[in-house]
């Protein structure tokens, strides 16, 4: 089992933890992922690996409070232990030297972003960040994703933080006068469906990491399907990352709403 070594919370409902693991510390890429769970008859929940400490032997990751899962993993403390954790999974990014690199990571996608964003940056590129949140207490790891951008622009929905807009705004304000090699989106689906619409404008090539639902991320149950490009393409071990003018965002949108009552209504039991 694996321990967890620190607890940071970015907002009431936003978890920084850092868990003890050295092997995937080691083995990690950007982009990867792993699968945790919390208690024996716990769901399997895949999360990314937002940074790792090959001398703590030590990876982190940011959890967003949504249902009973990401109750019961950001319910535990320091000290205690995640019952299992499976790594690293999924295909790394593919990163080299293509010039000039848009970041865009909204809400908590701007963890997975950040290795994305370092490793860009380590291999000569200009890197330039948008990340966004609703509100103040949602925009995380500012200072991390500025350490390694050339530029970063902060967006808010409500203004309370950086400039009042979408992240779509600051990338278009980027994108309108300098030349843009690659851009890069996480955060929610709805969120990248917006970004891939604005950079196919401007063809502009684009990545998104994917938030598919996922249960054993080996490929074996197909629940992480999406379509590319015309094609099925399983998310944990196709992805996370694909084209982004090719996916079909509103097929991905439609799965993800699937057992949104469910949710809510396991979400009610545990709370009760």
């Amino acid at each position: 089992m694996n321990k967890i070594l620190s607890k940071t919370y970015f907002s009431e409902r936003v978890v920084k933890l850092e868990v003890e693991a050295p092997l995937i510390a080691k083995a990690r890429k950007p982009g990867n992922f792993v699968i945790v769970r919390v208690g024996e008859k716990g769901e399997r929940m895949p999360l990314t690996i937002a940074d790792a400490d090959l001398k703590r032997g030590s990876i982190t990751l940011v959890v967003q409070v949504m249902g009973v899962s990401s109750r019961k993993l950001c319910a535990l403390e320091v000290g205690d232990y995640i019952t299992d954790l499976v790594g690293p999974l999924g295909k790394p990014t593919h990163i080299e030297k293509v010039g000039t690199v848009l970041a865009c990571g909204g809400g908590v996608g701007v963890a997975p972003l950040l290795p994305i964003v370092k490793g860009f940056k380590e291999a000569g590129n200009r890197v330039l960040s948008v990340i966004a949140g609703r509100t103040k207490d949602l925009v995380i790891l500012e200072d991390e994703i500025r350490a390694s951008s050339d530029e970063m622009i902060i967006m808010t929905d409500d203004g309370s933080y950086g400039k009042k807009g979408l992240i779509t705004e600051g990338m278009e304000e980027i994108i309108k006068r300098e030349k843009i090699d690659l851009a890069v989106t996480i955060g929610p689906a709805i969120m990248m469906k917006f970004c891939e619409k604005l950079t196919r404008e401007y063809d502009v090539p684009t990545i998104a990491s994917l938030n598919a639902i996922m249960v054993d991320g080996t490929g074996m149950c197909g629940a992480c399907r999406v379509t590319v490009g015309g094609k099925t393409r399983f998310t944990c071990v196709d992805g996370p990352e694909f084209d982004a003018h090719q996916i079909d965002f509103d097929e991905m949108l439609s799965r993800l709403n699937g057992y949104k009552d469910t949710e809510s209504e396991k979400l009610h039991e545990f709370e009760k």
